[in-house]
């Protein structure tokens, strides 16, 4: 198997939990559909690209590791919608006017907030199922020159390096959880990082042994519709790096 290792820096991260109420809740990996979506803004694929972007998540397998964990991090947002400016028309993406309704929801103060990972480098071991496009080869060069800008869960969340490792953005091993093991961990700086116990890592629940536990996450998206529709399991435990124990 050979898997492209992505070193994943950045100043705020966000990794699309279910959401409750007011509350936009990060996972503590990156899902399926977050991923997908990022390697479809790196080939220039768009929404209504339906049928590319359920084959690409359908094929994205990966592990991630994180090699410094991050802080939890929450943004209090909120607005006044009984302002006249919020009663006008807003232009949406479509060219068309889309006007307020008139119901409770439409007056008051709304209040969001958004959790985020801060300060955090992730690692992440991602593989291609089967020989369709785009190959391993195709996204890494997309990943080298993006079509579009990439971000990190939430527009906001902008990648402060490269995501493809410098020097070993492609390598070979048996199973993705063994090739994330045999890459080494990073600090902030891109250093190799000398760490002597174990770090948190999620990897495919396809029977790798690896003590950890299985969990349902809930991050496959329906593209045609634009909506969450899905779960799958995931395993999630601590590994060594790079043969430390």
């Amino acid at each position: 198997m050979e898997a492209l290792i992505l070193r994943v820096d950045a100043p705020m991260m966000s990794f699309g939990g279910v959401v409750v109420d007011q509350h936009g809740f990060t996972d503590r990996f990156p899902g399926q559909a977050m991923l997908t979506g990022l390697f479809a803004n790196a080939l220039g694929l768009s929404h209504g690209d339906s049928r590319e972007l359920e084959g690409l998540q359908s094929r994205v397998k990966y592990a991630a590791r994180w090699d410094v964990a991050p802080q939890p991090l929450l943004d209090y947002q909120t607005v006044d919608l009984g302002q006249d400016s919020m009663k006008e028309a807003g232009w949406t993406t479509r060219g068309k006017p889309e006007q307020r309704g008139k119901g409770e929801a439409t007056a008051g103060t709304s209040q969001r907030f958004r959790h985020y990972w801060a300060d955090g480098l992730m690692t992440i071991a991602v593989a291609l199922d089967s020989d369709d496009w785009p190959s391993l080869e195709h996204l890494g060069q997309a990943l080298r020159h993006p079509k579009r800008p990439l971000f990190l869960g939430r527009k906001s969340c902008v990648p402060a390096r490269p995501l493809l490792d410098p020097t070993t953005p492609l390598v070979s091993g048996p199973n993705l959880l063994d090739i994330l093991r045999s890459v080494g961990a990073w600090d902030r700086a891109g250093r190799r990082r000398v760490h002597s116990g174990q770090l948190e890592a999620c990897w495919p629940a396809d029977g790798t042994q690896q003590s950890g536990s299985g969990r349902p996450v809930y991050d496959l998206r329906d593209w045609r519709n634009q909506l969450m529709a899905g779960s799958r399991w995931r395993s999630e435990g601590l590994i060594a790096v790079d043969g430390q124990q």
